[in-house]
């Protein structure tokens, strides 16, 4: 029997899968400005449901994620967007 042990370099491997770099949709001097009144581009980053779709998902930074919860919370206090959505 030949118990050799094989060397870890030469096992062959496998590339990694190659994500692409995420940048934020509202960094940027082209970039849409978060505004409670702009429920169109609010509605974006609303899942079916009403919920909010978190940073990880949207590639929103998270100053940026703070300021649009804000701007969501403020649009459904005064009624422009739904709590929830049907």
């Amino acid at each position: 029997m030949n118990n050799v042990i094989p060397n870890i370099t030469q096992i062959p491997t496998k590339r990694p899968f190659l994500r692409r770099k995420k940048t934020c949709p509202f960094s940027g001097d082209q970039s849409p400005k978060i505004d409670y009144k702009y429920t169109k581009l609010l509605r974006k980053y609303l899942s079916e449901r009403g919920k909010m779709i978190p940073s990880r998902i949207t590639a929103v930074s998270a100053k940026k994620q703070r300021e649009l919860a804000k701007a969501i919370k403020r649009s459904r206090y005064i009624a422009l967007i739904p709590y929830q959505m049907d």
